[in-house]
Formats: C-alpha cells, sequence, structure tokens
C-alpha cells in the first residue's frame, strides 16, 4: 500500500502542484505570495512523509493490508499516519487558498517572473490571442542565460 501512495502522490501529486505554481503567472497573469507558497510546500511535505512513510514501517512491521480490523501493535502507528494526513491536508488548504487568494487580489504578474529563455515567457501574462502580435526571432538556446538580456525585449522583462 505504501509504495503505490508514495509514487502516485508523491510523483504526480508534487509534480502537479510544481507545475500550477510554475504557470500560475502565466496563465493568470496575477502572481502568489511565495512565502507562503514555501510554507505550504513544507507543511505538504512533512504531512506526506508523516502519513506514507509511516505506511513503509507499518508494512515492514508485518501489518497486513485490506483487514477489517488491525492489532493493536500498529495502533501508535495508524495514529501518527493519520494526524499525518491531516498535516497534509492543511497544507494542500494553504497552498489552494494561497492561489484563490492571488486570482482575486494577488498583485500583476511580470511577463517572465522567473526569467525563462524559451518563447512562453517572451509575451505577455497571460499571453494575447496566438501568443504574439509579432513573428519571433529565435536568437539563442534556452539554456543560454548569458544572452538574457539580448534574448529579452525591455518591454517584457
Amino acid at each position: 500500500v505504501a509504495h503505490f501512495h508514495f509514487v502516485m502522490f508523491g510523483g504526480t501529486g508534487f509534480i502537479f502542484f510544481a507545475a500550477l505554481h510554475y504557470w500560475f503567472p502565466k496563465m493568470f497573469g496575477k502572481m502568489y505570495n511565495e512565502k507562503i507558497a514555501m510554507t505550504a510546500v513544507g507543511i505538504l511535505t512533512v504531512g506526506f512523509l508523516m502519513l506514507y512513510f509511516t505506511m513503509f514501517i507499518l508494512g515492514y512491521e508485518g501489518m497486513p493490508r485490506r483487514y477489517y480490523d488491525y492489532l493493536p501493535q500498529f495502533q501508535f502507528l495508524h495514529i501518527f499516519a493519520t494526524v499525518g494526513s491531516w498535516v497534509l491536508i492543511s497544507g494542500l488548504l494553504l497552498m489552494f487558498w494561497n492561489l484563490l487568494y492571488a486570482l482575486k487580489k494577488g498583485s500583476p504578474a511580470k511577463a517572465n517572473p522567473w526569467n525563462g529563455m524559451t518563447l512562453e515567457w517572451m509575451t505577455s501574462s497571460p499571453p494575447p490571442f496566438e501568443n504574439f502580435n509579432y513573428h519571433p526571432e529565435i536568437k539563442f538556446g534556452p539554456y543560454e542565460y548569458e544572452h538574457y538580456d539580448e534574448a529579452v525585449k525591455d518591454e517584457y522583462k
């Protein structure tokens, strides 16, 4: 049970939340509070580990799965995992509250808040219809940050 939840939520969930935060300024043109976002991911990580890593320990200790009731020696770790689920949910609630607050009252996002060199960050946030009002010219690769000032026009910084 532990490995499935650890991989599915840990792999898929955390990547989804990271992508959501990365693309949020581009999608909505609003910037969220980064300090609250970092706090939320910290709480989320602690809750995730409390909940799902405890399942590894329970499995190692011999707890069978798909049972109606468990032996008393597993009681403490089950309670610990339950508290971890509450911590995880509080991190999720804080994260979603931060994003919803940013949608309503967030400051306008810069066109390129992460100083990216790829085309999606070379247009305004949120992008206009068809992304560009002109045909963009690609002069440098996406990781040639030494050319950043040359690659990005002043109005999009």
